[in-house]
């Protein structure tokens, strides 16, 4: 075989295993190779080549890398509360600052738990204990499961174009992830378990710096809203994908839509009723990242706005660009239009104030082909019983709306926060759910492919860390867009879309991994979606129009 490394071609053995081939540029990088990629495909390091193909490495520092590493630490963890409790029921909830917040259901965690847990987990890294990835015929685990009576990685059955059943072994210790592990145990470098709340925190390093734990942050808002979810489809028992796809093969699902849809219009109504109640507020700042639903939340706040008797007018940041010539640069030299300094908050600003103290203004429209504000005669005056809307990605920063003072404001919280599980062990990443959302959207609306959205998510996850997630917790009130049976919807538009991208493609491992996990939902017809859904933004058919 001839394989392609660092544009070197090297002449192989069929059947090498990567880690022996690759064995001193993996003992030499820097930080921790922990996976490899051939014909841009994830593998692990045990990968025996069997093709002629190109061939790298996955560090830390890598997106894939850190996936990896963290679904290890899951694993690791995981063998020792079963060892040290054994019939311990964790699961894993959700991210919150570099860490995963976890619950065990049938135990109390206290601080002798974490202590003993975390003893049994030091002496599994230090033993570095091989992780052997077992595959069974689906005859083969039909009968496994019948046997063992549990649920671990049985998902898998249900798979049509699935032939065969994959389990990760250490010892006698069995479980099932979405997703490769590393080879063995001793790659946890760096880690801490740590009691929080009525659970626990997995600590990890983040992939700017591999190499030590960064001080964790409380994020009280963002808790307890993800606290507040988790705790509303526990009730309703639809926490995990394997319970959904029961409800939609019962045929059940339409009373867990409607349940999904109240929740979101209870919220968006006491939020409603709390802006009504203070008749200081002039202003509503609403902000989230890229796929949140921003626009359809606030056309329903909108609708319960005006059943309390206020009328909304809404303002656009976006005409408020500086001159193109007075934008700034990012690090490569193109203009950064997410940056707060590109926005003219000083005309924002006294803008906002003639319109609070009843004055006209000359509101400007901006023209991004010419690069300039032009006046339209676009005149905008407050009524009494009217409060001003305003969206964008720097409402939450305060800088924004210097001059306003906070009393006049209040500042909302929008993002898709995932509650829902493929199983206790394989969480949905919040930001994955966003993605998917995009590229429906994108393709629906504007004609982009999947590659396109993909090639240009990494940029929009830079400008949200930057100019959003670090104002998440100046938010007045959170709202959760997300719905519990959105991707079995969005499931027949990406998977298509991501399964045009070819091998060739850098992304490809990136589409294989997103369409790899929408095909563990049962398909749930777009008819079922209400018309007012937020989900109708990004797959049409919604009633608010624009």
């Amino acid at each position: 075989m001839q394989i392609n490394y660092n544009n070197i071609i090297i002449d192989v053995k069929k059947g090498t295993v990567v880690k022996e081939l690759l064995k001193n540029e993996i003992d030499r990088e820097e930080y921790n190779t922990i996976a490899c990629k051939f014909n841009n495909e994830i593998k692990s390091l045990n990968y025996k080549i069997i093709e002629n193909g190109k061939l790298q490495l996955i560090n830390l520092k890598n997106k894939d890398g850190m996936r990896i590493y963290k679904r290890g630490l899951v694993y690791i963890i995981s063998k020792a509360f079963s060892e040290v409790y054994p019939g311990s029921l964790i699961t894993i909830d959700y991210q919150l600052y570099n860490s995963m917040f976890c619950n065990v259901d049938n135990l109390e965690v206290t601080d002798e738990v974490i202590k003993n847990v975390d003893k049994r987990v030091k002496e599994i890294i230090k033993q570095d204990l091989p992780i052997e990835r077992r595959v069974m015929s689906k005859q083969e685990a039909e009968k496994f499961y019948e046997r063992e009576k549990t649920l671990k990685g049985k998902l898998q059955l249900d798979l049509k174009d699935k032939e065969l059943v994959t389990l990760y072994y250490c010892e006698d210790y069995y479980n099932y992830f979405y997703g490769v592990l590393p080879i063995s145990t001793g790659f946890a470098k760096n880690y801490e378990i740590q009691k929080y709340k009525n659970g626990f925190l997995i600590r990890y390093p983040n992939r700017e710096n591999p190499e030590k734990l960064i001080e964790f942050k409380e994020t009280p808002k963002l808790f307890a809203t993800l606290q507040d979810y988790e705790n509303v489809h526990k009730i309703l028992n639809v926490n995990t994908l394997y319970k959904l796809n029961n409800i939609i093969k019962e045929g059940k699902i339409e009373e867990y839509i409607l349940l999904d849809e109240a929740l979101h219009e209870k919220k968006i109504a006491a939020i409603a009723d709390n802006i009504a109640q203070n008749k200081s507020l002039k202003l509503i700042a609403i902000a989230g990242p890229s796929s949140s639903g921003k626009t359809t939340f606030a056309k329903r706040l909108e609708v319960q706005l005006k059943l309390n008797g206020i009328k909304p007018v809404t303002i656009s940041v976006d005409n408020y660009f500086v001159e193109r010539n007075e934008t700034p640069l990012d690090e490569q030299g193109n203009y950064d239009f997410e940056s707060i300094n590109a926005i003219d908050t000083e005309l924002l600003n006294n803008d906002l104030l003639k319109l609070f103290n009843g004055e006209e203004i000359n509101a400007p429209t901006f023209n991004f082909h010419t690069g300039h504000k032009e006046y339209k005669g676009n005149k905008m005056k407050l009524a009494d019983d009217e409060i001003l809307i305003m969206e964008g990605i720097h409402c939450l920063n305060d800088e924004l709306t210097y001059l306003i003072p906070k009393e006049q404001k209040y500042k909302i919280y929008i993002s898709a926060l995932t509650v829902l599980n493929i199983d206790y062990y394989n969480r949905i990443s919040t930001t994955d759910t966003r993605l998917i959302r995009r590229i429906v959207r994108d393709n629906q609306f504007r004609g982009y492919n999947a590659e396109h959205t993909l090639k240009m998510w990494a940029s929009v996850n830079r400008g949200e860390v930057n100019n959003i997630f670090k104002f998440q917790e100046e938010a007045d009130v959170m709202f959760n867009s997300s719905l519990v049976y959105e991707l079995s919807v969005l499931k027949k538009y990406a998977i298509p879309l991501l399964k045009e991208i070819q091998q060739s493609s850098e992304l490809y491992s990136e589409a294989k991994r997103l369409y790899s996990m929408l095909s563990y939902f049962e398909s749930i017809p777009d008819e079922k979606v209400p018309s007012q859904s937020l989900l109708r933004e990004f797959i049409g058919g919604s009633i608010f129009k624009e």
